[in-house]
């Protein structure tokens, strides 16, 4: 008689089968991350790529491709947990939206399991090294093969503050921050090319009003679009694995998402 573990094993290389068969493609997102072991299958049917920086690092990423290229990116970047199956799973989620999809790592394929781990490993992040490895891996996506002439970013939390350095860095057609810090000065956001989505929680003790109103002034000033959206809710509320986790909004925000994206990376 089989364990507990065991049958779970099995359970998951069905799923990963059946990903890979395209039986379970186009599944809703919600759908694949309230399930653990359908994120861990939707996460194990990317790629692991590779590439040295420009400053001579050897960094990785996961990379899922649409069904049609060539097409326009998505560059992700995760939360400070790490690059996790519920980040790849949304990689893949977009790849069959018709996206080249990358989500990169900032961690050197560490990935935290609890609050405190992910804490060290985001205080570990070097500024400098991270800003090459986005710009090498936004490189990279300009001149693969199944992209197209459109590019665009999104982050979480910790991540969603890199979705915008990136984008400062090496200026892309659309950036989506899901509540991550957007205090950068007013020079560098000088730099963005293109507009900015942004996803926030009213009872984010961290990522606040008083922090977005700031950056909405620099925006305006600057004449840069920039759209945001509130959200009755707490700080990492699109994260199903948080007991912060709010479902409705959670949606809600990644239909804002997609629809962001297809309308600049899909213009007619």
């Amino acid at each position: 008689m089989k364990s507990d573990r065991g049958m779970q094993s099995d359970a998951a290389r069905f799923d990963r089968r059946r990903f890979l068969t395209g039986s379970l493609a186009g599944l809703p997102l919600a759908a694949l991350l309230a399930q653990p072991g359908l994120a861990r299958a939707a996460a194990e049917s990317l790629e692991t790529v590779g590439l040295t920086t420009a400053e001579g690092r050897a960094v990785s990423a996961a990379l899922a491709l649409p069904a049609v290229t060539p097409a326009p990116a998505v560059l992700l970047v995760h939360e400070w947990w790490g690059l996790n199956d519920q980040i790849k799973s949304v990689a893949r989620s977009l790849a069959d939206e018709g996206y080249v999809a990358l989500a990169v790592d900032l961690y050197d394929g560490q990935v935290a399991a609890d609050p405190d781990a992910a804490r060290g490993y985001m205080q570990e992040v070097v500024d400098v090294e991270a800003r090459d490895t986005l710009a090498s891996w936004i490189a990279w996506l300009r001149a693969h093969e199944a992209v197209g002439e459109r590019l665009g970013t999104v982050g979480w939390c910790f991540g969603g503050g890199w979705s915008l350095n990136a984008s400062i860095d090496s200026p892309v057609e659309a950036t989506v921050v899901y509540y991550g810090r957007v205090n950068q000065p007013k020079s560098e956001l000088a730099r963005l090319a293109g507009p900015v989505l942004g996803h926030f929680a009213t009872e984010d003790q961290w990522i606040n009003r008083e922090m977005v109103s700031g950056f909405e002034a620099n925006m305006t000033a600057l004449g840069k679009p920039f759209t945001d959206y509130w959200y009755e809710a707490q700080h990492a509320f699109a994260n199903p694995t948080t007991g912060r986790y709010d479902a409705t909004d959670a949606m809600l925000a990644w239909q804002r998402t997609t629809d962001f994206f297809a309308k600049h990376l899909r213009p007619a």
